[in-house]
């Protein structure tokens, strides 16, 4: 008997080990895209001043190209993530990502750069998909929030690192240096496709698409799970299941109207607290604020520092306290920081003043709906419709993220833009967003901590 429990341990501990590596390298499709994400707000004034476009052509085609392919990867990639299976997906997903690093930092024009932004932003919208879709099906359900996190660790700790290279390839190849801050991106990516090749495809992939229950099984053990065929029948269970309640139920019918409206709303109002605005718009936002040029690039390193660091909080807590509790934090943050920041610039307060709070944002950003985002999507769709359910929630993101990225050059650069001198009438919309965010997350959001993904299925499902 101690002989065979010790062996379950080792199983266990190797088993762990195992998970923890796959779901770090699944997620590291995270870490491209937040690199992709930030990095072109090094890039954003050097490419308008080189070559001289209209506030609408930079907000649609310099800085929002790359959103509206995320968009296009969004709404389509949940169809091929379902017929070929995650593995196959996330491969060509970096593929995707080094073409678009070459092809962006090489760009003769603004048309053909915003073409390779365009492509980079398609793999993005299908690593929104495919990572966190995976790295949940084969996450056991005391592990899911942190391991299906670490997407949005690599996020934002990609956003960091993107922070940091804009700041020190500042001024290294002169006119040219934002061509350098793009195409650094190749090394990551091409790291990450090698990778891809070596994690095995998801079992519950498997076992509902090719009723490969021996390849499953195998999977399973590698992972750490004991009874690896007990817990293929509740996986078969679940499906029939899922069948037998509605074989003709399409993805939008009455049937997932609930989790359809919890995916919508807690990916519209990701993108409505402002995040990819400040993200993106860094640097601009901080000369606003009295800030030279190198000194702006260098505290959106704090930004992407506070960002990281807490992100380790959010991955510390969402297992343990769960999704709601962390969305109601973030809310409150988000509330204060943005009514603060809206005041800073609307009383022209000193640039210290206004970076404590923009850091104060990013705090509860990062705690609450920057850990709870992929996490929540991916959870609270059922196996026969998870990628499918993915790309939806991924579609609104990115759909929101692209608005709110055209128009801001609009609003922030046209000659006559009304928030052209004072920009504090954005961010005092966006705090409103976040009030009517707490009052749905407090009225709406179910927990989904520690519950198995069959089980939650069973409750968040209408009959």
């Amino acid at each position: 008997m101690q002989i065979e429990n010790r062996m379950n341990l080792e199983i266990r501990a190797n088993g762990g080990k195992a998970l923890f590596g796959i779901s770090i390298i699944a997620a590291l499709a995270g870490f491209i895209f937040g690199f992709d994400t930030v990095v072109i707000s090094g890039a954003n004034l050097p490419i308008r001043e080189l070559w001289h476009t209209s506030p609408w052509f930079h907000g649609f085609f310099i800085m929002s190209m790359a959103l509206w392919g995320t968009v296009i990867g969004a709404i389509f990639g949940g169809r091929p993530t379902e017929k070929y299976g995650r593995k196959k997906v996330l491969l060509w997903v970096g593929i995707l990502f080094s073409i678009s690093a070459v092809g962006s930092a090489l760009a003769p024009d603004p048309y053909v750069f915003s073409f390779f932004r365009f492509v980079g932003g398609v793999g993005i919208g299908v690593s929104s998909i495919a990572a966190p879709t995976y790295i949940s099906e084969i996450a056991t359900p005391k592990s899911r929030g942190r391991l299906g996190a670490m997407y949005q660790f690599n996020i934002v700790f990609a956003i960091l690192v993107a922070y940091l290279s804009n700041y020190f390839l500042k001024g290294v190849g002169g006119h040219n240096d934002w061509r350098w801050m793009l195409g650094v991106m190749a090394i990551p990516s091409l790291i990450y496709t090698l990778l891809v090749f070596i994690i095995p495809e998801s079992p519950r992939w498997l076992i509902a698409r090719k009723n490969d229950e021996a390849t499953a099984e195998t999977v399973l053990i590698k992972i750490g799970v004991q009874d690896a065929k007990e817990e293929i029948l509740s996986i078969k269970k679940g499906i029939e299941d899922e069948t037998q309640k509605g074989k003709s139920a399409g993805f939008f019918s009455k049937k997932y109207r609930r989790v359809i409206w919890l995916a919508f709303f807690v990916a519209f109002f990701n993108q409505w607290s402002g995040i990819n605005f400040i993200l993106y718009y860094a640097p601009e936002i901080l000369e606003r604020a009295g800030l030279a040029a190198k000194d702006s690039l260098f505290n959106s390193i704090a930004i992407g520092g506070t960002n990281l660091i807490f992100t380790f909080v959010g991955l510390y807590f969402i297992d343990r306290i769960g999704r709601k509790f962390l969305l109601v934090i973030g809310s409150l943050g988000y509330i204060l920081s943005l009514i603060m920041v809206a005041f800073a610039f609307y009383s022209h307060s000193s640039s210290s003043f206004l970076l404590s709070f923009l850091l104060l944002f990013i705090a509860a950003h990062a705690v609450g709906q920057g850990a709870v985002i992929w996490v929540f999507i991916s959870e609270i769709f059922p196996n026969k419709v998870r990628a499918l359910g993915q790309s939806f929630g991924a579609s609104i993101h990115w759909i929101c993220a692209a608005i709110i990225t055209l128009i801001t050059p609009v609003f922030l650069d046209g000659d006559n833009g009304v928030f052209k001198d004072n920009p504090w009438p954005i961010f005092a919309f966006f705090a409103f967003m976040m009030v009517l965010q707490l009052i749905w997350v407090l009225t709406k959001v179910p927990e989904t901590k520690g519950v198995s993904l069959e089980v939650l299925e069973q409750k968040l499902i209408n009959e």
